[in-house]
């Protein structure tokens, strides 16, 4: 209780259950605290009411608020979201590679604007309702895994800025998903039943080739080639693929095909069977270390619902190179690499090239 005497925290509520007891476990804890959901303007296809943080979120976050008796801001970043997430988020995908828009979120807007706005409010925290965990150790604050490893949410946190991790408050790093459902009920908040949202917040049409089409003044159509570069079918436009895909290829084969690789000099998708999509190896950057010291063998995600690996890691000026010491399936690059040793977060980031062998041989994906 006494580091919470005399602290102020500004809590990032979008008006669902999780940042809803992060608030109420802070209040609990005796911080001085606000509320303050960021609007960020995104309209459900239709061109109505905007969903992500939009007029529901508001009055629930509100009603959270007022329920608990603090006060509650509401800050645009509707330009932010726009300019740093939405953007690169359609970039990534024209140049072929399958992007993680919630990394983004979390660094530029969240950890990186809303965290300066808290400061410039007066505040000495800034919390939301992840499931993770910050400690200050010896060395100096660390990102964590939380208790509850199937809400684990480190993996869309690690380009948080080191320094930036004393400023940050994880409360419901103790709790299971299970738990914070039951303190919401119990403390009879009036979005205790409400359910969590799934899908990527600004992408409001059914899927996001939908969401990319509705946004790219042109697409190029091209083919669809096996390994040795025979036609096999055609594309309407490499953003709409991704490693690792079987479905939507238009093609009839007497084996499962599925996108090996994304050729964008060629303007071509590369098909091939579930064997190729097995590498060994990444060559990784856009870095963010959060620890200096690491082990020799770590262990890495290369997607959020993917099971760690062990590896080895050596760094050449800015990239990391990794190799696993089994095969991995549908390394895309775009997408982000993390790099855990137990429950503490190493860093990670953006993988840029699959290597298919323990020699380093590349798969060109860009």
């Amino acid at each position: 209780m006494m580091k919470a005497k005399g602290k102020k925290v500004l809590v990032a509520m979008s008006g669902g259950v999780d940042s809803s007891v992060a608030a109420l476990l802070l209040k609990e804890q005796g911080y001085d605290l606000a509320g303050v959901t960021m609007h960020l303007g995104v309209q459900d296809a239709d061109g109505d009411n905007p969903r992500c943080c939009g007029a529901d979120a508001v009055n629930d976050a509100r009603r959270v608020c007022d329920r608990l008796g603090i006060p509650h801001h509401i800050l645009d970043y509707a330009a932010d979201l726009e300019e740093k997430v939405i953007r690169p988020f359609i970039a990534e995908y024209v140049r072929g590679r399958t992007p993680n828009p919630c990394v983004n979120c979390n660094r530029r807007l969240k950890f990186g604007a809303l965290l300066d706005e808290a400061r410039a409010m007066g505040f000495d925290y800034l919390a939301t309702g992840h499931y993770a965990a910050i400690d200050n150790g010896p060395s100096g604050y660390v990102l964590k895994r939380p208790r509850d490893k199937r809400k684990d949410q480190t993996y869309f946190l690690y380009h948080v800025a080191p320094e930036r991790l004393a400023s940050i408050l994880f409360p419901l790093a103790p709790y299971t998903k299970d738990e914070v459902r039951a303190i919401a009920e119990k403390a009879a908040l009036p979005v205790a039943d409400k359910q969590e949202s799934q899908d990527i917040c600004f992408v409001t049409q059914k899927n996001y080739q939908a969401f990319i089409a509705g946004r790219l003044p042109e697409i190029r159509p091209g083919w669809i080639v096996d390994k040795d570069g025979r036609k096999r079918g055609e594309h309407r436009g490499i953003a709409f693929h991704t490693i690792g895909q079987r479905g939507g290829l238009g093609i009839s084969h007497k084996t499962p095909l599925y996108v090996i690789a994304i050729d964008t000099t060629q303007n071509r998708v590369v098909v091939g069977d579930k064997a190729d999509l097995q590498a060994r190896g990444l060559r990784a950057g856009d870095l963010n270390m959060l620890i200096r010291n690491w082990p020799d063998t770590v262990c890495a995600k290369i997607r959020y619902r993917k099971k760690e690996a062990p590896c080895r890691v050596t760094f050449e000026k800015d990239k990391a190179f990794v190799l696993f010491e089994e095969n991995q399936e549908a390394i895309t690059p775009g997408q982000s690499v993390v790099f855990y040793d137990g429950d503490v977060v190493l860093g990670g980031g953006t993988i840029e090239e699959v290597l298919r062998n323990t020699e380093g041989e590349a798969n060109e994906q860009d």
